[in-house]
């Protein structure tokens, strides 16, 4: 109970990836950049889609709600890296380490469904058009993001609860990018085994439930695809489904790799790269995807910096 009470107020360190680096000024410069890109990125088509009518559909009202959650994700994570690289010292409270691993559960988690509600949206817009408007009328999609909200909060509190009432006796040394359950049970010094089959079993459900469901549609997509008489409604169709894979791609590959393959095939400096990957590049990659070789959104964006340039000759 000591030993609990003195981690409770000194809290831990993180021991990530700028201590594992040669260049940890290179690495937070790095870190730093893909930070602004994606608030830049994110920021923007957040306001696009709010502020053009030609957007209030529901596949962008789901983009903005993604954007959003990189949005939280990325600020969860990289400011206080660089806070940390700029004092010289990287340390956590305990409080401020539950909070962190709360909001990365519920953020991570509703990014998690959404992919999947984006992947229900396009087989909808594919397979059913006329009847888009109505399975995906504003009620339903509203629902969805409430559904995404509300089922990660859950898992997040639960997991969290349990966690941090853990007796950690060991290192207060993290290593790891941030506070993530597998990196703190290292900590702890009682028989974990049964949590920890448990926190396996919930990611690979909470994971693969998602990505299978995402499969599945695009397979039903795609076949409809290239049913298709029209080229170009083939290509339209290929475009926006390709955008979406990407982004799932880019998500799920890193999370599998963290959360469903046993800790015995990777190690602490792989997953601090992984957690960098998945919380500060990919954020700031999404947004780019889906908007640079998208001719609405670009035109939106030009037709935006134009106003804001005409704005001071006004």
């Amino acid at each position: 109970m000591v030993l609990w009470n003195t981690t409770l107020e000194n809290g831990f360190f993180l021991v990530g990836i700028l201590q594992d680096s040669k260049y940890p000024g290179m690495v937070c410069a790095t870190i730093t950049f893909f930070y602004l890109v994606a608030v830049i990125s994110n920021g923007l088509l957040i306001l696009l889609i709010a502020m053009d009518k030609r957007f209030h559909v529901p596949m962008y009202f789901l983009l903005s709600q993604l954007s959003l959650m990189d949005l939280l994700l990325t600020t969860m994570i990289s400011p206080k890296i660089l806070v940390d690289y700029l004092r010289g010292q990287s340390t956590i409270s305990f409080s401020g380490c539950a909070v962190q691993m709360f909001l990365m559960l519920i953020i991570g988690g509703a990014e998690d469904t959404l992919l999947a509600f984006m992947s229900y949206d396009r087989y909808v817009a594919i397979r059913h058009p006329l009847q888009y408007m109505v399975f995906m009328r504003p009620k339903v999609c509203w629902s969805m993001v409430a559904t995404c909200w509300l089922l990660s909060f859950m898992n997040g509190l639960v997991h969290t609860i349990y966690t941090m009432h853990l007796p950690f006796c060991r290192t207060r040394e993290i290593t790891h990018l941030m506070c993530e359950i597998p990196a703190l049970l290292k900590l702890a010094c009682t028989d974990t085994s049964k949590y920890q089959f448990m926190v396996y079993t919930m990611g690979v459900t909470l994971l693969l439930f998602p990505l299978s469901v995402i499969l599945a549609s695009y397979t039903l997509v795609l076949t409809a695809v290239f049913h298709m008489p029209s080229k170009q409604g083939r290509e339209k169709a290929l475009f926006t489904c390709s955008s979406h894979l990407t982004v799932v791609g880019l998500f799920y590959g890193p999370a599998v790799f963290m959360y469903v393959l046993p800790s015995a095939y990777h190690s602490s400096q792989q997953d601090n790269i992984l957690s960098m990957f998945y919380t500060i590049i990919t954020p700031s990659l999404n947004p780019l995807i889906y908007s640079l070789r998208n001719k609405d959104v670009l035109g939106a964006l030009k037709k935006l910096v134009g106003k804001v340039t005409l704005a001071p000759k006004l």
